[in-house]
């Protein structure tokens, strides 16, 4: 984007990754970045690989620019909030990835209108992943289509009507990945026990999740029906099912997933709340 200034707050693993997908794919030219970070060799290493422009700090970060990305730990950003109360351009967009924190946050921390709330998951760092997102009611439609090409750059992006929607985006994709690991890691591991030594282990594990996720993409048919493909009467695969299905895999992730939700929404509503800075 010409003539636009970006600026980014935090650059840990998740603002790292939306950097990255914003120079691939050439939505804003590197130089027109400008990073700041309490760790100022993260935001060194950014500059020397990728280009980026770097600020001393988050006022100086922000000072003109025309968007700007909040991606802090939920813990660090009341001051952040203070420190840059009423300095954000009252046009400027606002766009966080701070799990859990509603948008009122933002437009009582910062003074500002025009925010959007994401939420991302890990798998946006090799750009594959999927974002879930929702703004104010102040964002024009053209800052809408820029954030909708922003995400899109890092997976696909699914925009909801609703902000209390994004609890459960958090509790499906946001916190899957998790979920997807830990059933990886038991297979892998079990593999270990029969007998495979882990680099093959891995191997098989990997590819079985790989494809299995992309053929049922590429099927459009309900899962069930996948699994029923592979399931023989009385044979190996219906003798596996019948154990993990006996042992409650199907509630485990349910409740997992309920949990979540639930915990999403409590620490939504005991975040500490403290006034801005008067301006």
């Amino acid at each position: 984007m010409e003539n636009m200034k970006m600026a980014i707050i935090g650059s840990g693993m998740m603002g790292r990754a939306i950097i990255t997908g914003i120079i691939q794919n050439q939505i804003f030219n590197p130089e027109t970045i400008f990073v700041s970070d309490v760790d100022p060799e993260k935001t060194k290493a950014l500059h020397e690989e990728l280009g980026v422009s770097t600020a001393i700090s988050n006022t100086e970060c922000v000072e003109g620019a025309d968007i700007v990305l909040i991606a802090v730990k939920p813990q660090f950003l009341q001051p952040v909030l203070d420190e840059l109360h009423g300095k954000i351009n009252s046009e400027s967009l606002i766009i966080s990835i701070v799990a859990g924190v509603p948008i009122q946050r933002f437009v009582d921390g910062l003074g500002n209108q025009k925010i959007v709330r994401v939420m991302p998951n890990t798998p946006a760092q090799i750009l594959e992943g999927m974002s879930g997102w929702f703004t104010s009611a102040e964002v024009s439609s053209d800052q809408k289509r820029l954030v909708e090409k922003i995400l899109s750059g890092l997976g696909l992006a699914i925009y909801f009507d609703k902000e209390s929607d994004l609890d459960q985006v958090a509790a499906v994709s946001g916190s899957g990945p998790a979920y997807v690991f830990l059933f990886m890691e038991a297979m892998i591991d079990t593999a270990v026990h029969m007998g495979f030594p882990r680099k093959i282990a891995e191997k098989l594990v990997i590819q079985t999740v790989r494809g299995s996720a992309d053929y049922f993409e590429r099927r459009g048919v309900h899962p069930a029906v996948l699994r029923n493909e592979v399931t023989s009467p009385g044979g190996t695969t219906a003798e596996a099912l019948y154990y993990m299905e006996k042992e409650g895999l199907r509630h485990a992730v349910s409740s997992g997933m309920w949990a979540c939700l639930n915990r999403t929404i409590e620490l939504r509503e005991n975040l500490p709340r403290q006034k801005g800075p008067t301006v």
